[in-house]
């Protein structure tokens, strides 16, 4: 007998769940940034409406290792609307990976859960949507706090964020002309450059050999670095730049002081970890009344974006879970519907 018939429960049901591996998601569109711009401003407007819950993320780090990028997130989030839904997206980091092991740096999975029930419904592949939801959020930024028609943009880092950036701005910004790249590593900057203007030929990618060069000039820089030190100060950025912290902790706290406005995705989680945000908030010197905003409340429009084409605005964008699940929710009810993924029997 079934331990669980001796106390009142009945035999399990039969239960399906969806797996929807990369090569699945690609084939839904979901290998393309439209897809993501369009469920990431929906999950703002979510946001800002305050139609979610979203628990502050755990970081779980081995001790035996002291390398920022290396530790596994666990980041929960409930979705209301029309169709609400819960998720997990549970992602790990080793900074080694692809020198040591051939391997990506970031790995993930979203586990989603049906709303009645609370029974997983879907598990996704989640490190490709976790990188394209990251350049999604920069593309929905740009609508509101860049200049408009701006045409060329600065991208620090080329790994994956890095490449699903460019990917981003030559998909979704038609008026973007050159592109500025710079990396640390000489090699990943050349193999960075050469996969870019393949792909994209009708944009100019130019070679830096500094981040300020790669700066001095663009319109839109955005951060995609493992770096745990602060490197770029107010002066590299010109009047008008708007400046997307996506890696964090690339900027040094004088930016924060001095910009325009600063604008981040949640003020609780960015708060938070000893990031630089949590830094100037413990020194005295930055508060929630000194922020602008949250994005979410720029989109829906009840605090304004970009008032004037010499503003310097940042946006802190620490990463929400709220944007891992409303994009898997896009691509699972699309998986639903063309029939795409393999049913398994959770039983």
């Amino acid at each position: 007998m079934n331990i669980l018939d001796t106390v009142g429960h009945a035999p399990a049901a039969k239960h399906v769940l969806r797996f929807l591996s990369r090569t699945d998601i690609a084939s839904i569109e979901g290998d393309h940034s439209g897809l993501y711009m369009q469920a990431v401003e929906e999950g703002f407007r979510l946001h800002a409406a305050r139609e979610y819950a979203q628990p502050l993320k755990p970081y779980l780090r081995s001790p035996r290792s002291n390398h920022i990028a290396d530790r596994i997130i666990a980041m929960p989030a409930w979705i209301g609307g029309e169709d609400p839904i819960a998720g997990l997206k549970w992602i790990g980091s080793k900074h080694d990976n692809p020198t040591a092991r051939s391997l990506e740096r970031a790995s993930a999975v979203i586990v989603l859960n049906d709303d009645r029930t609370h029974f997983p419904i879907a598990i996704l592949e989640a490190g490709r949507i976790s990188a394209l939801r990251t350049a999604a959020v920069t593309g929905v930024a740009c609508r509101y706090l860049a200049k408009r028609d701006f045409q060329s943009v600065a991208i620090i880092g080329c790994g994956p964020i890095g490449r699903t950036q460019i990917q981003m701005f030559c998909e979704q910004f038609s008026h973007v002309r050159q592109i500025r790249i710079y990396d640390v590593v000489a090699a990943n900057l050349d193999k960075g450059a050469s996969w870019a203007q393949a792909t994209f030929p009708d944009v100019e990618f130019v070679r830096f050999e500094s981040p300020r060069a790669a700066i001095d000039g663009a319109h839109v820089v955005v951060t995609c670095t493992v770096t745990d030190r602060p490197y770029l100060p107010f002066e590299w950025l010109s009047p008008g730049t708007f400046l997307a912290n996506v890696s964090i902790m690339d900027v040094e706290k004088e930016v924060f002081l001095r910009a325009d406005k600063v604008v981040v995705d949640d003020w609780d989680q960015c708060n938070r970890e000893k990031k630089i945000v949590n830094q100037l908030v413990e020194e005295g010197s930055f508060s929630r009344r000194q922020l602008h905003a949250e994005l979410g409340e720029i989109v829906v429009g009840s605090r304004p974006g970009r008032e004037s084409d010499d503003e310097i605005i940042l946006l802190n964008p620490m990463g929400m879970a709220i944007d891992d699940i409303v994009c898997a929710r896009a691509i699972l009810r699309c998986a639903e519907a063309e029939g795409v993924g393999a049913m398994l029997d959770l039983f």
